[in-house]
């Protein structure tokens, strides 16, 4: 039977049966009580109180603290796993196990780092009861990565344009916040056109021409380790339609000017989400935070609305102008479609985001703490709900209840443990664990069975004092297993209470309603169960209530006049009343116009703030009333303002009371100068140790003018005495007398006790010294104690002056000591210290890690195996292991070679590490050597192994020689790097025909041993684009761009059709002698002039010049030709994002292409705006530089050619 004591009352019945409280009730289980004296006495297994978090990050410039806390009886012992294995802290000198706790402490300030000890870490609480388990707390350092080098093209583009700016923040632990910001640090202004998304990027609806600026910076905050890293500023130009004219004017024909209108209007589209529908996946209890941002002009306005159902009132909010939707704490009912429009005067657009809410396990019914009789069944129930349903498992003392010891008593039904008929060895910690794809839950609940006699643990002939007429209530609280049953019994003759007058509350109390002088006496309680009985007796006395038989009276008095008030008050002789007097219900004014004798309150002086309340308050410790009265003042007089100011020092300082170890100090306050003292703080000097020093002593409210201090022997002390008020802190006092206490035996040892080697035949013992305040007298000296630990060897004792080192030779190696330092002085020895563990010197391992086995993962990675080494052969703490590795020769060409070794140290017990970095189709040779903290021991046996092949580098170079009508010659040297054996060429090339469109792609295979190839039948007075790459059987290299253009015909005919693939005959013919092409470039040449001087009186004049000032602008400048579809200026770029035609990286005369040098230079992050950054990448200036993109193989499009670049092609 499962008993619990319940708050709830039962009325005696008024019939004739004896008074007795039958407290038995079928429910879940004995409540034991909280009464410290009672946990002392009774088993009960661990219970986990405190715990590290499930994902816990920390900050890898502190030291890692691992909470795990548990109570039990006996108390619990702890012991840990990490990554599922058995973590031994004693191996680890950084780790230290909180005394009592589970606690870990990881001491990676001094040395070591977080990376090393990132995992899953659960503790475990264990005593001869059972086993009770932490959750698994994953350990991950915070990183806040710096920002990848990029080089940011300036952006120009038209008003009303729509624009993204991307952020792109690095991935840090935990996530980054994102905010934009210019140069000054002044956040960007934000709006219903302008905003940044949810991905940190910033969207403009439209651009408009005060959105040019230079320095829109986008920055990432790592809260967790308080950095912030910035981006690369990005320059962002508006043209207008003026300035846009302008720059036509400059470079096109005077028919293509745009009008007067700056912009188009347009309809609404979507910036983001893509598409017409998304979808969304959101956990329970989280923030689902849907976005929909939108360009158009005018700009559009952002509605949601949710399809079949209407948004929860309460938990909806709109962020970010209406563009972003956020509901709290969802719920599975918040599942569905959620529908965004945009809409502006041109029309609307909607997407659909089709929004599924899962869920981590969450409890319905936790499995509950069981404490059983024997005999007795129970159950326990773990029941959780989830999306999907969570699986429930059930482990008993930390092991799965599968493989646990077979218990009779137990039955596993699902969700429910149920237990018939318990035993005491039925007694055990059980773990639920409901888990999912998203989380789990993880729940300790013991079964604790006891079979305990009776206890009363209500203090004996404890006294109960009651005011008449008041309800009294007795206490009984109890404890037994069985739960047992209670009677109640009135006087020494033991007579069983039958009235119906009183009230039993299960847990025990006895409840008088209305207590009269008739109910004084003595009343005993018995509790009694199958083992036993208990009784307990307590007193009850009435007393007379407290009475006010005077009240004060409301008054009514001029400014500067005496008001007294009078409060009589009547009480019980046998207790002591205290009277207050309360001012507007608060404490009387600090003042000593205030007066209070036995039965008057008098107030002197009356002025405006004596006015308001006053209330007398009479307190015995059984009761209390109170009594009140106006005071109303009149005819106020002027009065001079007081003058504030902090105290004056105290003096007439004096100690009396004199003893070894303590004295009483007592001094004379200074002027308050009308604010009242609020304490007073003391300090010492110890004349003898740190003359001139003083230190703090104690503090005193400011209403005590008397200290008792504790005193340290053997010192000669001196106090002082400041007072301090609101306003501030006084002068010291003058110093007062010295007194020289006694000398003592020291109170405490040495601290930071460690036992370590120098070299492999000593024990090097290390101590942090007493200072001279703590050697409680003279002649401090250290008595040094040490043996093994694993020995039955007797301490070994040396004194030696006061050091701080003592050094033990003729040890054995690596073998662990008790040590233990004692201070001492002329007066006698300190407490016996406790001993602490050290270890004597390392030396190098003796015996190679063995069975060495190499995986290779593919050409530039390798896996190393191997066995670890026996501990004892390690003769030192573990640091790990360490790979030798090298490449002896080349696999393609066998000739060998010196290359210096590289060195990978893998920390702890690993057996198994990766090769990086390794050169494909190489032959490797690699051994492997355990460490520890005095060296490397033996290297194992050379293991070989060779790296697959790999795809090529670039070639070297491509040359395009002798260009003729129909035909090109291409030259080429082959990958510096081949990385394998070639197999073939592969090129592909493209026409481009005069409006930059490509034409078809065409695909050649060509023989690995070729290096020169001619194409026929091309157009002539064509631009080819060509694509040239190697392959091994890896597969395909880098590719090398290049363009050409065929020869011209005699007659200038322009050239055919690029997609027709045909070429038209024509004699060649120099050009250049022709008078066609003289005048047409005579005419060109004055064009130029007159451009160049409109452009200068331009500038002179103070006006823009885009094209100049872009120019101007960029170190390697772009001729950047406009848009024919728009009408803007830009970059010519495809879907797939080519690389332009540039206007300073023209093919050379003799078509070779160089492999491009690094452009990862400071001078490139120099350029731009400010040009300054730090090392670490925080708060880094803004820089612009350019980085060309390779174009991928497929259907590629070229920038189109700048206008010089077109003149060219015609000399």
């Amino acid at each position: 039977m499962q008993l619990k004591i319940m708050p709830k009352k039962k009325r005696l019945s008024a019939g004739r049966a004896p008074l007795m409280l039958f407290l038995c009730q079928m429910i879940s289980a004995l409540e034991v009580p909280l009464d410290p004296k009672l946990l002392e006495d009774l088993v009960q297994p661990p219970t986990i109180t405190q715990q590290s978090p499930k994902d816990y990050i920390i900050d890898p410039r502190e030291n890692i603290v691992i909470q795990c806390e548990a109570k039990g009886k006996p108390p619990p012992s702890f012991s840990w796993t990490r990554n599922g294995t058995h973590f031994d802290i004693d191996k680890d000198p950084l780790v230290t196990m909180k005394p009592g706790s589970g606690t870990l402490t990881i001491n990676i300030m001094s040395e070591g780092k977080a990376e090393t000890y990132e995992g899953v870490y659960q503790c475990t609480a264990r005593n001869e009861r059972g086993a009770a388990i932490s959750n698994n707390i994953v350990i991950r350092p915070s990183r806040s990565p710096l920002w990848t080098k990029e080089k940011l093209e300036p952006i120009i583009l038209r008003n009303g344009q729509s624009l993204v700016l991307p952020c792109r923040p690095p991935i840090g632990l935990p996530p980054p916040i994102i905010f934009w910001m210019d140069n000054s640090f002044q956040r960007l202004p934000q709006s219903e056109r302008v905003s940044q998304g949810l991905n940190g990027d910033l969207y403009f609806s439209n651009v408009l021409p005060e959105d040019t600026r230079e320095d829109y910076i986008c920055y990432a905050r790592f809260n967790h380790t308080q950095t912030i890293q910035q981006k690369q500023p990005i320059s962002v130009k508006v043209i207008s339609v003026d300035e846009l004219n302008d720059t036509i004017a400059a470079n096109l024909s005077d028919t293509e000017f745009y009008g007067a209108k700056s912009h188009r209007q347009r309809p609404p589209t979507f910036l983001t989400p893509d598409g017409n529908t998304s979808r969304k996946e959101e956990l329970r209890g989280n923030v689902l935070s849907l976005e929909c941002i939108a360009e158009g002009l005018p700009t559009p306005i952002i509605y949601w609305i949710k399809e079949d159902g209407t948004l929860p009132i309460n938990r909806t909010f709109y962020r970010n102008f209406k563009k972003t939707l956020q509901i709290i704490q969802v719920t599975e009912a918040d599942s569905g479609n959620y529908q965004c429009i945009a809409k502006n005067a041109l029309g609307a657009i909607h997407h659909t985001i089709s929004v599924t809410v899962k869920a981590a396990p969450y409890w319905i019914i936790a499995p509950q703490n069981l404490v059983l009789s024997p005999e007795e069944d129970g159950t326990l129930i773990c029941r959780a709900n989830g999306n999907p349903k969570p699986r429930i498992s059930w482990l008993s003392n930390g092991v799965p209840i599968e493989i646990a010891p077979d218990d009779p008593s137990r039955k596993i039904d699902g969700d429910t443990i149920i237990f018939s008929k318990v035993q005491e060895r039925s007694s055990a910690v059980y773990q639920c664990n409901a888990s999912n794809e998203y989380g789990y839950l993880l729940a300790n609940a013991f079964v604790n069975v006891l079979a305990e006699p009776p206890r009363i643990l209500t203090s004996a002939n404890t006294l109960y004092q009651v005011i008449a007429n008041r309800a009294a209530l007795l206490d009984c609280a109890f404890f037994g297993s069985p739960l047992p049953t209670i009677e109640w019994f009135k006087g020494a003759k033991g007579s069983a209470l039958r009235e119906d007058i009183y009230v039993l509350h299960e847990n025990g109390t006895l409840e008088i309603p209305v207590a009269q002088k008739d109910s004084t006496g003595t009343y005993t309680c018995v509790a009694r169960n199958k083992l036993g009985m208990a009784k307990n007796d307590v007193h009850l006395e009435i007393k007379d209530p407290t009475r006010i038989i005077k009240q004060p009276e409301y008054a009514v008095v001029q400014r500067g006049s005496t008001v007294s008030f009078e409060c009589k008050v009547k009480h019980d002789h046998t207790l002591i009343p205290t009277v207050t007097w309360l001012k507007d219900h608060g404490e009387l004014p600090n003042d000593g116009r205030f007066t209070v004798d036995k039965d008057h309150l008098v107030v002197a002086d009356v002025n405006d703030d004596d006015g308001g309340t006053y209330t007398c308050v009479a307190n015995t410790t059984l009761d209390n009333v109170s009594a009140s009265a106006v005071l109303s003042v009149v005819a106020p007089t002027p009065t001079p303002a007081p003058i504030y100011d902090v105290p004056n020092p105290p003096f007439d300082l004096e100690l009396t009371d004199q003893l070894d170890r303590s004295v009483q100090l007592s001094w004379t306050p200074g002027d308050d100068n009308n604010s009242p003292i609020t304490k007073f703080i003391i300090e010492y000097e110890d004349a003898m140790h740190e003359p001139g020093l003083w230190h703090h002593q104690t503090e005193v409210p400011g209403t005590q003018t008397t200290a008792q201090l504790k005193l340290s022997p053997y010192v000669n002390y001196s106090f002082r005495v400041m007072a301090e008020n609101n306003l501030g802190r006084s002068l010291p006092s003058e110093a007062s007398e010295q007194y020289l206490t006694k000398a003592a035996e020291p109170d405490k040892n040495p601290t930071a006790v460690e036992g370590l080697g120098s070299e492999p035949d000593n024990l090097v013992i290390t101590w942090k010294p007493l200072n001279g305040f703590e050697s409680n007298g003279p002649g401090l000296q250290y008595k040094v104690s040490w043996r093994q630990k694993d020995g039955d060897d007797e301490w070994t004792s040396v004194v030696v002056a006061n050091v701080s080192k003592y050094i033990v030779s003729g040890t054995p190696t690596f073998v662990p000591y008790l040590i233990k330092v004692q201070a001492l002085n002329d007066a006698g020895f300190a407490p016996e210290p406790a001993a602490v563990m050290g270890h004597s010197g390392e030396d190098l391992p003796m015996v190679a890690p063995g069975n060495v086995r190499v995986n290779v993962v593919n050409s530039t990675l390798a896996e190393v195996h191997w066995d670890p080494v026996p501990l004892k052969s390690i003769r030192g703490h573990l640091q790990g292991y360490r790979i030798y590795y090298w490449k002896a020769q080349s696999s393609l060409t066998r000739n060998r070679r010196h290359i210096e070794k590289k060195i990978l140290t893998f920390q702890g017990s690993k057996t198994h590490g990766m090769l990086p970095g390794l050169e494909p189709f190489s032959h490797y040779t690699l051994n492997v050597r355990v460490v520890n903290g005095k060296g490397e021991g033996p290297a194992s046996p050379d293991k070989v192994f060779n790296t697959p092949e790999g795809v090529p580098s670039a070639p070297s170079s491509l040359k395009i020689v002798n260009p003729t009508l129909d035909s090109l010659t291409l030259e080429w040297e082959p990958p510096s790097h081949p990385n394998g054996i070639l197999t073939e060429y592969t090129l592909k090339y493209q026409p481009i025909n005069s409006t930059h469109e490509l034409g078809p792609l065409v695909d050649l295979k060509i023989p690995a041993n070729k290096t020169r190839w001619t194409l026929k039948n091309l157009n002539f007075s064509t631009r080819y684009k060509f694509y040239f790459y190697a392959r091994t059987a890896a597969g395909s290299g880098i590719q090398i761009t290049e363009e050409a253009i065929t020869t011209v015909d005699e007659a200038g005919i322009l050239p055919p059709d690029v997609g027709a693939g045909k070429a038209m005959a024509s004699r060649q013919v120099d050009i250049a002698t022709q008078g066609w092409f003289i005048g047409l470039m005579c005419a060109v040449a004055l064009l130029i002039l007159i451009l160049l001087i409109v452009c200068f009186i331009r500038r002179n004049k103070g006006g823009k010049y885009p094209v100049k000032e872009k120019e101007d602008a960029h170190a390697d400048p772009e001729i950047q030709p406009m848009k024919e579809d728009d009408g803007t200026f830009g970059e010519y770029s495809d879907a797939e994002d080519h690389k332009p035609l540039k206007k300073g990286s023209r093919t050379p005369s003799d078509r070779t292409v160089k492999k491009e040098d690094s452009d990862d230079s400071l001078v490139d992050y120099g350029e731009g705006v400010n040009g300054q950054f730090n090392e670490d990448g925080s708060f880094i200036g803004q820089y612009s530089g350019k980085k060309e993109k390779e174009p991928a193989e497929g259907n590629e499009s070229s920038e189109a050619p700048s206008p010089v670049n077109a003149m060219n092609s015609f000399v």
